[in-house]
Parts: structure tokens; sequence; C-alpha cells
């Protein structure tokens, strides 16, 4: 293979990488692959298979284990996808190869394989439909990437013999040398951090995480892949332990993180400071001894004292919002990937770090530049900011990336705020895209992709196979023209998955515990709360939607739902939305018709969230569904507040009973009233039979009579004392009451005109013989 031989002498000259496409049937091009690898002289030890089968003797990984190559660096990488192509192993793949290094491609014949179906499409094929219904069209733009763009070398191989159709190379300058970063004067942390860095960047990003030696900074670090910020987070954290600090880490997984911990155990090592940790493999807590903890400086302010060792240690998002243990500093690693409500509850530590990728093949969300760098900057806290642009493992024109981020769409943006900023629910037209419409506009495409980013905190390379070939999405945008360009922009977009429609067997299967892909909806309401006909009425849920930065609060996530509900009244028999609840959040799908059915009793891990399902029917069936299961909501929510609901945020209780259609009936017995309205002046108490005060909150709640007849405070209360049983002490600190008996005083009242605005006269009576 005298193209592999040249690929490789001509990557390892630039520092850039390669990618070499064996296209032909499965045992030829395995064949091919192991001559390619001889040829280029990439030792099997430097070398990892992702693919079914072993044939090359070397480290080989299924495709959907692909995430055991993030964080590391391979010198090739053979991605075998005859079986499979799944996107996100694709993404990974690029990232784990080094500069001087090739990407090998094994494919069936580029021109018959976006006709194939695989094992991934299979995933795509939600029931009703199957895998014949799956497009291909992923697929075949990957192909027209792999052709176009430089770097990429396409061999065809037959039983005839090899045909080369793109030789791929770039003949690019040799690579410069390049003088090693200056370490600065003045540095706090120790010299032998800055001697290793490789890159004026990380010298940048570790002398901002100095600032975290004092309380009350924040560290922004946004950097694409491979630009080295975990391992400056690493180096950073190494030296805040060295100083006696209690630093905690966390990330969406501990592998997102393993850098951190593996460059802060070197910094250790190359300071000869002993240390400890709870695994030799994968440490998640270092601790220095106590004899090692002073900085370079001797200055132990913000924490450290001097003496006592200092520690990093790993939790997941869900417990680090808690600040166990009061940590001095907190680092968050790939920052994107968690929801901008979590980063809010870590702004309470004392001094917090966020590190995130702004392209990631792991997937990344922008809420973080886009929402969460608002709420920051309205924070207390003095920011300091740093981008990290130069590529640590490959040089700055490889061309690789710039393949890779085409073909995945890593860097897909929103259109640029001046071409939608005169955007209106009047000016906007309401269009229906097909993933064909997509495939033949990359400037749709594009920008489509780019606010379906921004529409979720975590999007895989996956998620834009998905929306080119999945049969049951579906895409819905508004748009405005541009009159210089004669082009039109996405202002708003929606991602719409049909569910239902299922078979008697498919219901079955679910209702007996079986898991069937997609369907959300049907199968929450089927296998939670027991209704095998919820999978029968056809629906359309959303599953994303985002309006452009530049024109929100302008009625366009409206506006666009508006339109999606008069194209479905006559195709669906519901609408429906699952996510996690805020109470923002809720209060949008109300306004915007959609009623609540069902609240999740356990938290989502990443999101930290429970979940709300709302239903918005738009036929007889459809009602029907809604109506009863609003029924059954209304019946069970009094019990499940007190119990698995006990820690719900109480504004998001307040607005998803709100969201429910209908009004639950108050149908108390004389005994219950007697007891009810001797709560007020003191003559009974709520713990005798707490039921029918959760009758009276939860019905005032759901459909007042007075919205006005109690405060949002006084509500609250109602929710956290009533509905969820939490203790006096714990609601009269959390809401801001002096006293307890000022808090059981303000519970009283709120009780008191309940039962007037709800009680018969003779009720009205016993509560004034005890006030």
């Amino acid at each position: 293979m005298d193209l592999a031989r040249s690929l490789r002498a001509e990557a390892r000259r630039s520092n850039e990488r390669r990618v070499l496409v064996l296209a032909g049937d499965a045992p030829r091009t395995r064949d091919r692959a192991a001559a390619a690898l001889d040829a280029a002289e990439i030792p099997r030890e430097e070398t990892t298979l992702l693919g079914p089968d072993e044939f090359l003797g070397c480290e080989r990984h299924e495709q959907a284990r692909a995430s055991e190559l993030l964080g590391r660096t391979r010198t090739a990488v053979v991605l075998d996808c005859h079986d499979e192509l799944r996107p996100n192993a694709l993404g990974t793949a690029v990232g784990a190869v080094d500069g001087g290094g090739l990407l090998v491609l094994l494919t069936p014949s580029l021109e018959e394989w976006p006709e194939k179906r695989d094992a991934f499409d299979g995933t795509l094929a939600v029931p009703p439909f199957g895998v014949d219904d799956v497009s291909g069209h992923f697929r075949r733009r990957l192909v027209e990437t792999l052709r176009a763009h430089r770097g990429v070398a396409v061999v065809r191989v037959t039983a005839e013999g090899d045909t080369v159709e793109k030789r791929g190379l770039t003949d690019p300058p040799p690579r410069r040398p390049t003088a090693p970063p200056a370490p600065p004067d003045d540095a706090a942390f120790r010299p032998e951090t800055y001697d290793a860095c490789l890159t004026d960047d990380q010298v940048a990003a570790i002398r901002a995480f100095e600032t975290l030696r004092e309380v009350g900074n924040a560290v922004v670090v946004e950097a694409d892949r491979g630009r080295g910020k975990s391992s400056a987070a690493g180096l950073a954290a190494a030296n805040l332990a060295l100083d006696g600090r209690d630093v905690l880490v966390t990330a969406p997984q501990y592998r997102s993180a393993a850098e951190v911990f593996a460059r802060a155990a070197s910094l250790f090592e190359t300071c000869d400071v002993a240390f400890e940790g709870d695994r030799e493999d994968a440490p998640r807590e270092l601790r220095v001894a106590g004899d090692g903890a002073v900085d370079s400086s001797g200055d132990s302010e913000g924490g450290g004292d001097g003496r006592s060792g200092g520690r990093i240690r790993f939790a997941k998002p869900a417990a680090a919002v808690e600040l166990p243990e009061d940590p001095d500093v907190v680092v968050v690693d790939e920052a994107a990937a968690l929801p901008v409500r979590r980063l809010e509850s870590l702004l309470s530590a004392p001094a917090v770090a966020f590190t995130t990728t702004v392209h990631g093949y792991e997937g990344a969300g922008r809420g973080f530049s886009v929402r969460f760098r608002d709420r920051l900057a309205e924070s207390d806290r003095a920011v300091t900011d740093v981008t990290m642009t130069t590529p640590i493992r490959y040089a700055d024109a490889d061309p690789v990336e710039t393949w890779a981020f085409r073909a995945l769409l890593l860097d897909a943006r929103p259109p640029v705020e001046q071409l939608v900023a005169d955007a209106t629910p009047e000016t906007v037209e309401y269009r229906r895209l097909t993933s064909a419409d997509l495939l033949a506009d990359e400037h749709l495409l594009r920008e489509v992709f780019g606010l379906l980013v921004l529409a979720h905190y975590r999007t895989e390379p996956a998620d834009l196979a998905r929306l080119l070939d999945a049969p049951n999405l579906s895409a819905r945008a508004l748009t405005t023209s541009d009159r210089q360009s004669d082009r039109d922009h996405v202002v708003a977009v929606a991602l719409l998955a049909q569910e239902g429609d299922l078979d008697a067997e498919t219901r079955a299967t679910m209702y007996e515990g079986g898991r069937i892909r997609g369907n959300m909806v049907p199968d929450v309401l089927t296998t939670q709360l027991r209704d095998e006909a919820a999978g029968v009425p056809v629906g359309q849920r959303v599953l994303r939607i985002a309006t452009h930065a530049a024109v929100r609060s302008r009625g366009l996530g409206s506006r666009l739902l508006d339109g999606v509900r008069t194209e479905f009244d006559d195709e669906a028999d519901w609408l429906g939305v699952g996510y996690g609840a805020t109470p923002e959040l809720v209060r949008f799908w109300r306004r915007n018709g959609f009623d609540t059915v069902h609240l999740s009793t356990s938290r989502n891990d990443t999101s930290g969230e429970y979940s709300a399902v709302m239903l918005d029917p738009r036929s007889e069936t459809g009602r029907a569904l809604a109506e009863r299961h609003a029924e059954w909501f209304l019946a069970r929510v009094g019990a499940v507040l007190s119990d698995a609901l006990s820690d719900c945020d109480p504004d998001v209780v307040r607005a998803a009973l709100r969201a429910v259609d209908g009004a639950p009936p108050l149908d108390l017995s004389d005994w219950e009233w007697r007891l009810v309205a001797g709560v007020p002046g003191g003559a009974a108490i709520l713990d005798t039979d707490p039921a029918p005060f959760r009758a009276l909150a939860v019905r005032h709640l759901v459909a007042p009579d007075d919205p006005d007849a109690l405060t949002d405070r006084e509500e609250r209360l109602l929710v956290r004392k009533v509905l969820q049983a939490r203790s006096w002490d714990s609601v009269t600190d959390e809401l801001g009451f002096v006293s307890r008996r000022q808090c059981m005083r303000a519970l009283g009242g709120s009780v008191e005109r309940l039962t007037r605005l709800y009680g018969e006269e003779w009720v009205q009576e016993e509560l004034d013989r005890h006030t």
C-alpha cells in the first residue's frame, strides 16, 4: 500500500492527520487495512480497531464502546463500518488520532453504502416504522464530504484489484519547530506547572486558574477538543491541593474528568510530593500528604493553611450541586454538557471553574454559552475568561479536523443576529422541512442543526443522523427572508417525533415491561401508569424547540407551536412534550395549550430535574386519553408529593398543578371539614389527618376560585408543609419566616382563607366558632 505509506509520511512531516477510506467488501478491506498499517509502519500496539471482529491483532472495541478512547491518543484508529456506522464512534475515532497518524475507514462500496441498512439504522427504526423506512441521508452526505475534502484518500477495493479514486495528499509545508511557552515571572503556582505546558494557551489558562486561590472568583475556559483544557485544569487542581485546598471535580461522566486526575497525579510525581489515590488505574480522589501543602509563594490565603494536605475528588453532578463536605474550589469539566440550572447551583462554591468544549465529539450543548453566561455575568463573581485555540496533538491546519467538523456539523451555528433581528410572529413563514430538504441545502441544514444544539444541553453526532434519517422525526421551522442575499434564515425550529399507532402485540410487550424504542409518551403512560390503550392514539411529541437568541421573548416559540397545532389538527390525536421541569418551562407549555398528566418520581441523573409529561389533545380520542390521565394524576399527586416528590421545587409543583386541565373534586366528609375548620384557631392540628388539607390544597392550586386568595409564598407554604410534609423548622428556614410560630400562623391563615373560599355555610360557621 504505497498510498498508505505516503499519507503517513505526509502526516508526520506536517504533524497533521490523514484519512484512508478502503471501500469494498468486508474481507478484502480488512486485509487491505492490515497491509496499510504495515506499509505505514504503524505498530499494532499504537492502533485501535473499532468494529465487531478482531482481525488486526490490536486493541479492539465495539463501536458502541468507542467512548473507551475518549481522552486517549492513538497513532491509528481503524473504524470498521461494514456492520454499522455509529456517528458518535466516528467522532470519537477522529478525536483519538494523534498528529502524524491515520484514521482508516472500512466501508462498503461508496455508491452502495447509503442504500444499505445496518445495525445503527435499526436503532432509528422506532415502531411502527421498520428499518426499510430509514432514509440513509446521513451516509449519503458523509460520502460526499469524504470525496470533497482535502486530506482524505479513497481506494476502491475489488476482486479485480485496487483503484485509487482520490489520493488525499495535500503537499503541506514541513512542520516548523516551535519554542516552548515561557513561564510567567510572577506565577503563584509551582514552576513545574508551567514547565508541563505545551502551548501559550495552556499557560494563559493556568494563569487564570491561579485566581481560584481567592474566594469569589470564577474561571471559564472554552476550547475545541484537543486543546489541553482538561490538562490545564488538572495542573491547576494539583497546585490548589498542594496549597491545602479541597478541590471538588465534577463532569457528566468520570471519563470526561479522568485527564484532570491524571495530570494532577503527574505533577505530584514531578514535584516529588507524597500523595494517595483511591484507585491506581482511575483514581477518583487524590490526597496530598500534609507536609507538601505549601505553594511556591508560601501564600496560604483562601483555605489552604500551609500544613494540612489538600485533596482532589470527583462527584457526579447530582451530588456535586450539594457541595458535599464544603469544598474550597469546584472544577466543572465539560460544563456545556450540563443543564444551566445545575451549573447555577455550583455558583454557591467559594471559587469555581468551568471548562467546556465548544465543538465536542462527545456531545456539547450551547446552553452554556447562550444562557448560563448571562447568569454568570449577573452573579457577584469576578470572572476570568480564557479561550484556547491552538491544538496540542496536531497542527493548526489539520485538514481532518476541518472534514470532521463539516461531516458531523460540530461547528453548526444559527444565522448571525443581524439576519434575523427584525423577525416577528407576523413576518415569519411556517415551514415543514423534510430530511431531503435539509440534505439538499447545506446552509439550511447548518442553521436548523445549530438552533437544535441550542435547545438541548447535550447534542451528539448521532443527533444529526437522527435528524436526517429517522422515519419518525421531522422538523418544522419559522424562517425570515433576507432581501440582499435572496435567502431564508431560520429563526425558530422544532423537532417532532411521531409516537403511538402501535399494534396490539407491541402494546402488550410495552405493558408487560418490554422496552420499545422511541414512543416516550406512550411508554410512560403504559408502563408506569398502567394504561395499555395509551399506545393506540397517534401523537406528535416535541423533542426540542428553540428560538434564535436575538429574537427571544417575541412570541416566536408560541407562533411555531401554533403552526404545528394547525398542521396536525386532522393528522394527530395529541401533541405532547416531556422535559426536565422548571417553573418557567411549565408555564411556557401551559400558555401554549399543554396540560400536565405526569410528573416523574425520580430525577434525571444529568439534568437534576423531575420530568413533566404534558399533552395537548387534538381529537376526541386524544381528549379521552388526556382526561383520564389528568384525573389519575390528581388522584395520586397528593400522596406522591409527600413521598417520592417530597424534594421537588415547590414552584415546579405549583406550575404543574396549575397546568392540569379540570377541577378536582373536593369531597370532604363533615368530620374532615370540622378538622380543617379547627386548625386556623388552634382547636385542631394538621397532623391528625393531613388528607383533607392535601385535598383542599390540590383543589386550590389546580383550579382556584380566586387566584389571588394566597400569595406566592403562602402557596409555597401549602406545597412544602401540606403536600410535601416537610418539617416546620425546614419550611420556616426555607421560606424566610422569623420563627416557627410565625410559619404555623401563616399556614393557619392560608387554611382559613381556603376554608372560607370552598366550604359550605355550615363550615364557615364552624370556622367562626374557633376564630
